[in-house]
């Protein structure tokens, strides 16, 4: 009943004309000319890959053969090397907007997030600073036995929830963070905004933007009401 209620199955699809993309924007941004060949193969792998053009024909699953640059060969300890390829000589380069601006690594879970996170965060020089979310429920909210039993203090430090930072952030000078809310549109500070630490206090944290329209700037980040940073 689904397929069948979905537009592909409608008896006015034949009429419909497919556009697709055929260039990737995202991945030409700030590239260099040398590097575009590349980019476009693998831009038409990937688009390949997900219109399941890749392999024999098949009726939904088939095992494809990945690029052998795209492998971890490492089997110990896969996430170092990975973070060794993609960071090179990273202490060596930490000021430097452009060496940041270019790198990144995407992973599918929070739980793989948080182990690369630690391991970077370790490399890096200095002390760390940790702060602590609330770790109770809002006072606005009616208080009531039943609420306290659902969720004591030990289930909401132990959440892990997408788009929320977990009750424990450790920061270091230097380390990149992304802001997770729209704080100050004009002023570049958006959801996405990639910013690097130059200064941790107690309730506030300075910050150099890295990405956007306000490129180098200095902004100042407060703890809100829950006593979060986001």
């Amino acid at each position: 009943m689904i397929v069948n209620a979905s537009l592909n199955s409608s008896y006015i699809w034949r009429h419909y004309q497919v556009l697709k993309l055929t260039e990737n924007m995202r991945l030409r941004g700030g590239c260099q000319e040398t590097d575009l060949k590349e980019i476009k193969e693998f831009g038409e792998q990937i688009l390949k890959l997900g219109d399941g053009l890749l392999g024999e024909e098949n009726d939904g699953e088939i095992n494809i053969e990945i690029l052998d640059d795209l492998l971890i060969h490492d089997q110990v300890n896969p996430i170092s090397s990975l973070i060794s390829f993609i960071y090179p000589d990273m202490n060596k380069f930490l000021w430097d907007l452009t060496y940041f601006q270019q790198r990144a690594i995407l992973v599918p879970t929070n739980e793989v997030v948080d182990s690369i996170n630690k391991e970077l965060l370790e490399s890096l020089p200095g002390e760390e600073k940790v702060y602590f979310s609330s770790d109770s429920l809002c006072q606005s909210e009616e208080e009531s036995e039943l609420n306290m039993a659902l969720f004591p203090p030990d289930v909401l430090k132990n959440l892990r929830l997408s788009g929320l930072p977990n009750h424990k952030l450790v920061l270091k000078l230097g380390a990149l963070v992304m802001l997770l809310r729209n704080i100050d549109q004009a002023n570049g500070l958006c959801n996405g905004t990639r910013l690097q630490i130059t200064k941790l206090g107690k309730v506030v944290i300075e910050a150099k933007i890295i990405t956007g329209t306000n490129i180098r700037h200095h902004t100042l980040i407060s703890r809100l009401e829950d006593d979060t940073f986001r």
